[in-house]
């Protein structure tokens, strides 16, 4: 049988190394895990998931929530009082304010005029959230006057309307470049049945008319439009709108010939001279030289390089004004850009 002062040595060592691990806890300041609070607010070292009414915050010292349907928290009420002075500072906040007016909406109210962006974008202008940006940046201008305000009502048949100094052109006006081919006739009829220029826009709804004419051998860009006060002023010599050829000559040519054109060649209806000439390629006795002037006569390339000794061979009318026949092909049709009719009207004065 073993001694009592055993049993008693046995427990104290048991005690003893619990208490050094009590030593321990202290030193590093964590409480004992039985030491632990879970209150509300508590530590971010109580545990995530638990067991018991510990975990669902029912324990003795944990806060009790009372049973609702969903599991969610009741929002706290607000008092009268608060809704009151709630109410009371909205109204003085919008006492001052302005009265909005609404758009007319009632039968009729289109009559008075379409909205400036929507005249802007149909006229090929962009979106009309970028028409509206067009407004606020001062760059619109309606019969010469800057528009900064959204809303505003024009009449697209009669207002003039400008962006950046360029006269917009609305959907009531077309605008065409043809690059004719050599063998049409420039009419919009022809009575003898010879392809003309009204072959190629029999699918318009409008009339519509060629500016000026290129003789039936002659290629190159000829004009389509609509608009009359446009077309005659491209083509009246007051405007000295400039039109530009290629021509293709035998040569040698002499180094005068450019001067000789630009002092003037006599012809029986008159001098006519070149504003600007060029030689453009030469190949063996093939010369291919430009010329250009701002008269509108008859055949009058074909006249003054004759006359001065160099038979044209082949003429192709390369630009009209600003608008250039760049790589469209023989017998294609194009309408022009808003820009492009924009460069028109400036030239002249439009």
């Amino acid at each position: 049988m073993r001694s009592s002062g055993n049993n008693s040595s046995g427990r104290g060592n048991y005690r003893g190394a619990g208490n050094n691990r009590d030593d321990q806890q202290k030193r590093s300041g964590k409480p004992r895990p039985e030491e632990r609070r879970y209150d509300v607010g508590g530590s971010s070292e109580a545990p995530k998931k638990g067991r018991g009414e510990g975990a669902r915050g029912g324990a003795k010292g944990g806060p009790k929530q009372s049973p609702q349907r969903g599991g969610g928290r009741t929002a706290p009420s607000r008092s009268r009082e608060y809704d009151a002075r709630t109410e009371e500072r909205n109204r003085e906040r919008y006492a001052n304010k302005p009265e909005v007016k609404t758009p007319k909406t009632f039968p009729g109210a289109e009559q008075e005029g379409e909205r400036l962006q929507k005249v802007l974008a149909r006229a090929g202008m962009g979106s009309r959230r970028s028409c509206e940006e067009l407004i606020d940046s001062g760059r619109v201008e309606v019969n010469g006057q800057v528009v900064v305000e959204q809303g505003v009502r024009v009449d697209p048949e009669k207002d003039e309307i400008k962006v950046d100094g360029l006269t917009v052109a609305t959907q009531s006006h077309l605008f065409f470049a043809l690059n004719k081919p050599a063998g049409v006739v420039s009419t919009m009829e022809d009575p003898d049945g010879r392809q003309c220029l009204g072959d190629y826009v029999t699918n318009r709804e409008t009339r519509l008319f060629h500016v000026g004419r290129l003789d039936t051998e002659t290629e190159g860009i000829i004009l389509l439009t609509n608009h009359g006060e446009l077309a005659h002023r491209l083509t009246h010599p007051k405007y000295g709108v400039k039109k530009t050829y290629l021509a293709a000559i035998q040569g040698p040519l002499p180094r005068d010939l450019g001067k000789r054109l630009k002092d003037g060649i006599p012809l029986e209806d008159g001098y006519a001279r070149a504003d600007h000439f060029r030689v453009v390629e030469n190949t063996g006795k093939n010369y291919l030289v430009e010329v250009t002037l701002h008269e509108g006569r008859k055949h009058i390339v074909r006249r003054m390089l004759s006359e001065a000794g160099f038979p044209v061979e082949r003429l192709v009318r390369t630009s009209f004004g600003p608008i250039g026949l760049g790589d469209q092909k023989s017998g294609w049709l194009r309408r022009l850009t808003n820009t492009e009719v924009g460069m028109l009207m400036k030239e002249v004065g439009l």
